[in-house]
């Protein structure tokens, strides 16, 4: 009995401990979470602070996410939100500092870059409204370095903008008659005329009112020769060559031609051998060698240089925007036939072939070797860069727009991979304007909260407007000038007139979009952006893969496949094809245009969309 009561003691100062600790362990755990709960706030504002030297526009990025997370009324104000407003105040005191010393550095482009982030706050300071005064000063600079074509960009949109005065305009119409560009020189000698400049000197006026001829032209384009060494085909080997045309725009060296023509010398996943070369006359000519100095994929656009001097260069600066049915020429090397010269007219604008923005369509034949060529008007003013064909079909063919290029051209002369800006929005244009119908998942618009079903309004302030179906473009151009890590604003209203502005900082567009967020989102979701059908999952068993169709996108490839609302879908497979850059979605449905049939259909889709933001 000793021995059990002894048991029982010792029992119960056990079940006392464990009660004790058990008691204790609750109010830790309690209090763990309780803190937990009180540090999401905190971590968060550490994110802030630790931002605010050296990148002030993330910082206020952060902010504006912290304001969308949390919400606060008046009598809620705690001490994380007065830490939160006077980390705010510091990060734009810091963005304003870091301004002004760039000012004092004359490093322009970051003046300017810095400049649109505040603006987009809405916080007014001295340098309020000179975008155009500093884009004039950056071209000056460019000028004293050399850099023509730099130079020559940044004064047109500093002209754009607001109109330069008459000494700057006689600079520039100086430097472009030493770089014989004709039509830079008579962009620059209006610009000097609506100026009031007087008495321009003889030689200038000369030759800024002469006129190139096609003879001219034709000095400026070359024969591209990318060398991939030999494929073997059934054991026998054959040259691996590629062939295209690219065109001079700039004295120094520096040409035009299409991505895809020298995708081998850029592109990582290309393993084997290639070597670009130039050819200025015919089979019989040396190959020059030539390199890459700057691509942008999205445009299907390069610069690349050789070291030769040039008897004619293009000019990038006296765009001109074609009519439909304007006489055209297209010069290029189709099949490698250097220097060959053929006419049309343009067929169509706005056609969504590119990414971003719109192209031409043409009727001027073109062929393979033609691609990355100038496409001039009568006046021998540049049009655009032809850049696709159909085979099949003679006549169907596609030219870059001239303006594009030059929106393009800073980017690329900083060398390497072109940057554009990204928001994550896959947009539609309605009756009612651009509709947003998908946020990507970890993308600015995602943390900032934004829905779909939102109208876009504006854009830093800027209400965009266009021709019908040409919306989106207008809004990507608006958005092109805007580099990754920038803060841009858009004013967004819902379906009950709510009218907000939401702050939100870009980020670079990757070669495929969409490919994170088909990775990662779930798949009734994705098909909205990568195949235009917004689905609702019917009430059925748990993890279903049956849905309704209530939205389909018009000219999506949903609709083009014949899918309509309320027709029921089942989702079977969805296969993300990286390498190929290409998504492959698998499913039953019934169509109620074919009495409700069960069909299966395979559709493909492109991990990129000409409707993103």
């Amino acid at each position: 009995m000793d021995i059990l009561g002894n048991w029982k003691s010792k029992m119960k100062k056990w079940l006392l401990i464990l009660l004790v600790l058990a008691v204790i362990s609750c109010e830790t755990t309690n209090n763990t979470i309780d803190s937990q709960i009180r540090t999401t706030s905190s971590i968060r504002l550490s994110d802030i602070e630790s931002q605010l030297e050296i990148n002030p526009v993330a910082a206020l990025n952060l902010v504006f996410i912290y304001k969308e997370v949390y919400s606060v009324t008046n009598d809620q104000m705690n001490d994380d939100w007065r830490q939160l407003a006077l980390y705010e105040k510091q990060a734009i005191e810091n963005l304003l500092v870091l301004q002004e010393k760039a000012i004092a550095e004359e490093r322009w482009d970051d003046v300017i870059s810095f400049g649109r982030s505040i603006s987009s706050i809405g916080v007014t300071t001295i340098h309020t409204g000179k975008e155009a005064e500093f884009t004039l000063a950056y071209a000056k600079k460019k000028i004293s370095e050399g850099d023509n074509l730099s130079a020559f960009l940044a004064a047109v949109r500093s002209h754009e903008m607001q109109p330069m005065d008459s000494a700057s305009a006689l600079l520039f119409l100086e430097k472009a008659v030493e770089a014989r560009q004709r039509r830079s020189s008579a962009f620059f000698l209006a610009a000097a005329q609506e100026a009031g400049a007087r008495n321009i000197p003889p030689r200038l006026l000369e030759y800024a009112t002469g006129r190139d001829t096609v003879s001219d032209m034709i000095k400026g384009v070359a024969t591209v020769i990318v060398d991939r060494g030999f494929r073997v085909e059934r054991g026998m080997g054959t040259p691996d060559r590629i062939l295209g045309s690219a065109f001079f725009v700039d004295s120094s060296g520096l040409m035009i031609t299409n991505y895809h023509v020298i995708a081998s010398e850029v592109d990582p996943r290309h393993r084997g051998y290639s070597r670009l070369f130039i050819r200025m006359g015919d089979s019989t000519s040396p190959r020059i060698p030539a390199r890459v100095i700057g691509w942008d994929k999205t445009l299907d656009l390069a610069l690349i240089k050789t070291e030769i001097e040039t008897e004619y260069v293009f000019s990038i600066v006296d765009r001109v925007i074609p009519r439909v049915g304007d006489n055209i020429l297209a010069i290029g090397s189709p099949l490698g036939l250097e220097k060959t010269v053929t006419s049309g007219i343009v067929s169509s604008l706005g056609r969504r072939i590119l990414q971003i923005g719109d192209s031409y369509q043409i009727d001027a034949a073109i062929n393979a070797g033609n691609s990355g060529g100038p496409i001039v008007n009568s006046e021998g003013r540049l049009v655009g860069i032809a850049f696709a064909g159909i085979a099949q079909h003679q006549g169907l063919n596609f030219a870059i727009p001239a303006q594009l290029l030059a929106a393009a051209l800073p980017e690329m002369i900083k060398g390497g991979r072109a940057s554009r800006p990204w928001l994550g929005l896959t947009l539609c244009e309605t009756f009612n304007g651009a509709e947003i119908i998908y946020t990507a998942p970890n993308m600015p618009a995602s943390q900032i909260r934004l829905q779909e079903g939102l109208l876009i309004r504006s854009i830093n302030g800027k209400t965009v407007t266009s021709r019908q179906g040409g919306l989106i473009p207008a809004m990507q151009a608006e958005m092109f000038s805007y580099g990754p890590g920038e803060l841009v604003v858009l004013e967004t209203i819902n379906s009950e007139g709510i009218v907000k502005k939401n702050v939100m900082m870009t980020v670079a567009r990757s070669d495929l979009p969409l490919l994170d967020a088909a990775r990662i989102d779930r798949r009734e979701r994705i098909v909205t952006p990568l195949f235009g059908m917004a689905l609702t999952p019917l009430p059925s068993t748990l993890f279903s893969s049956n849905f309704r169709v209530n939205r389909v996108v018009r000219g999506s490839i949903a609709d083009s496949a014949g899918i309509s609302e309320d027709d029921p879908v089942s989702i079977n497979r969805l296969r993300i094809l990286e390498d190929n850059g290409y998504a492959l979605l698998e499913i039953s449905i019934k169509k109620r245009r074919m009495g409700y049939l069960d069909t299966n259909m395979q559709l493909p889709a492109w991990l990129d969309s000409p409707d993103l933001l």
